[in-house]
């Protein structure tokens, strides 16, 4: 990848790495991430038994804890990449630097799909969840963007948040009214409604991981369409750009992999709000470089968020949905009341 015309915010007066530089950190920061998150969390391991089950083995307490943090690690990493390119994706989509899985209630759609599912029809297939959960994102975000876009003006980006917003509110209290009156689920689904990474295994990697490739390889596709798309509609149709047809496409890739993420690992918000945002201050605006450090950006604050839950609430542990929302909300906030990012 090369730099392009396309403009980048620089931060005045201070010397930036070039960005392959700060890529290969990146991919480093992920890397150093996964071996603390496999070496620490809520039981102390020493390091014979931090070898012993890197090679496998399983004998003692401390060994089989280190071989359960393997597969919740690899977990975050890719629902995290996966919820980071999905939240460059729709904000590149949407133009719009709220657009968010689940600040535009993809996640509470996705999740309610599963729930209704599991409720009404029995579903019990982990990989029927997958296919339920990207069905749910996907209508919830044609849904939310038919409603953003009512009235004068279109989907503007304060519209779709308050569309989007008001939708995740209405499908959350669904779900919960779809769980009250069966005692026998409401414990699993509320446990996974607050989202986590704490029941990952490697038959749930190898089952999402078809499907959240596909929409990594989409994705990776459609970057130079979205820069395109950042130029406005009609100049994009004027170089050619079939213009539905592109963010379809990149709809398609941020649906299944918000869905994919979703149907294991529950709803996990703000992931995808923060993440582009920060990338976008340090790697610039060109969709070429903003996708994949998202996406390596998106696993180093899931992984981070994972551990820290660990290690707050000893001997418990917090939910990793539950951290990701203490740093999302501020940011949130911030980015509402920052005037200059509404032009991405």
């Amino acid at each position: 990848m090369t730099d392009t015309g396309y403009s980048s915010p620089q931060i005045s007066g201070r010397y930036r790495p070039p960005r392959s530089a700060m890529l290969s950190m990146l991919v480093a920061l992920v890397v150093i991430l996964c071996l603390i998150s496999v070496a620490v969390g809520t039981r102390d391991v020493g390091w014979s038994d931090l070898l012993a089950a890197l090679q496998g083995q399983t004998d003692s307490v401390g060994q089989a804890a280190v071989a359960t943090r393997i597969p919740r690690t690899l977990m975050a990493a890719m629902a995290g990449s996966a919820l980071g390119l999905a939240g460059a994706i729709m904000q590149g989509v949407t133009r719009n630097p709220l657009a968010d899985p689940g600040i535009l209630g993809v996640n509470n759609g996705a999740a309610m799909a599963v729930v209704i599912g599991i409720a009404w029809f029995q579903m019990s297939s982990a990989a029927s969840y997958v296919w339920v959960a990207i069905l749910g994102a996907g209508l919830t975000a044609v849904f939310v963007y038919a409603i953003g876009s009512l009235g004068r003006g279109g989907a503007t980006p304060l519209k779709l948040a308050l569309a989007g917003a008001a939708t995740s509110v209405a499908f959350s209290s669904l779900t919960i009214a779809v769980v009250l009156p069966r005692n026998d689920i409401a414990g699993g689904v509320r446990s996974w409604q607050i989202g986590g990474v704490g029941g990952a295994t490697f038959d749930r990697i190898e089952l999402i991981l078809p499907t959240m490739l596909a929409g990594f390889f989409i994705a990776m596709l459609s970057a130079r369409k979205l820069n395109l798309l950042a130029l406005g509609d009609d100049v994009a149709a004027g170089l050619g750009e079939k213009v539905a047809l592109a963010r379809g496409v990149a709809a398609l890739a941020a649906v299944m992999l918000c869905g994919a993420a979703t149907a294991v690992c529950g709803p996990i918000g703000f992931v995808g709000l923060v993440v582009p945002h920060i990338c976008r201050l340090l790697f610039g605006v060109d969709h070429r470089w903003l996708l994949p450090c998202s996406a390596l950006g998106g696993a180093a604050l899931l992984i981070l968020a994972d551990v820290t839950g660990r290690l707050i609430a000893r001997p418990s542990e917090l939910d990793v949905g539950i951290v990701t929302a203490f740093v999302g909300a501020p940011f949130f906030i911030w980015i509402i009341r920052r005037q200059k990012v509404r032009d991405l």
